[in-house]
């Protein structure tokens, strides 16, 4: 089964949206070759041009609801914890309209992966101002520049409990290919945030030259988050990765709703059972 689909890709030219998504194919391609299943992978998206790559991948999930794509991808995970998912998201997305969302499902310790586009801008909507949109920053919401302090994603995420957290850049698709799959198959939250211009607001020369790497993984959380504070935001590599229960393996243990499922019979005689006087 291939990758295209019938949809048009409506992304502009040059875009790092092309990237992220010609990483995430080679990812899936390398699962597939370590053993896992195509129809095992589960998709979902919020809303924004990062939100587009649900139309032109041919994997089965759910289009969401603005900002609501994390919530989506816990409902999915909990259903049917045997599925692997991964979750798209904007920067507005996913760390504005949706902050709470992507917060609960990484202090959960939900086993997803949450892939955030960060252009830095709300780009679908013509450019306003998003949450990590550096000071300065001239668009149409913010003519005289932005004033605003941008959220730091990494050490924000690192402190709320996510136990994989990355910085990826759509002009390495190497780099963020490995990434991906590391993530995908790390047990707990993922959180790759990937560094890419929306063409009519950033240019790549504004990030080629700027990129640099971690020398190394730091070794323990308090120096993820030392490192993820002081760091250059144009610093990819893995800041963060621990190992810590999963939600649904506390929440039940090894049940799967979907294949451990009562029959219609056994649950009414359940509902009979707590009924009696």
């Amino acid at each position: 089964m291939g990758f295209e689909t019938n949809a048009e890709i409506t992304w502009c030219p040059g875009c790092g949206n092309y990237g992220i998504r010609t990483a995430f194919q080679n990812a899936v391609l390398e699962l597939e070759r370590k053993g896992v299943k195509r129809e095992e992978i589960v998709i979902s998206s919020g809303i924004g041009c990062h939100a587009k790559i649900f139309d032109y991948v041919n994997l089965s999930g759910i289009y969401g609801l603005h900002g609501r794509n994390s919530s989506n991808a816990e409902g999915i995970k909990i259903a049917n914890p045997e599925l692997r998912i991964i979750t798209f998201s904007g920067d507005g997305n996913g760390l504005g309209e949706g902050l709470a969302h992507t917060l609960y499902a990484a202090k959960r310790n939900q086993d997803i992966t949450l892939v955030l586009h960060n252009n830095s801008v709300y780009a679908l909507t013509t450019g306003q101002f998003s949450s990590l949109t550096e000071p300065g920053w001239k668009g149409p919401s913010t003519p005289k520049g932005s004033f605003e302090i941008p959220l730091n994603p990494i050490s924000l995420l690192i402190e709320v409990g996510a136990t994989f957290v990355a910085r990826c850049y759509a002009g390495d698709i190497k780099h963020l290919t490995e990434t991906l799959v590391t993530a995908i198959e790390h047990k707990g939250f993922s959180f790759i945030e990937v560094l890419q211009p929306a063409m009519p607001y950033h240019k790549w020369e504004e990030y080629k030259d700027k990129i640099e790497y971690l020398d190394k993984k730091p070794r323990s959380k308090e120096e993820a988050l030392q490192i993820a504070r002081k760091a250059h935001r144009f610093t990819i590599g893995i800041f963060h990765q621990e190992a810590r229960g999963v939600y649904h393996k506390s929440l039940y243990g090894d049940l799967n709703p979907i294949n451990d499922n009562l029959s219609r019979e056994k649950r009414l005689e359940k509902i009979k059972e707590l009924l009696k006087p």
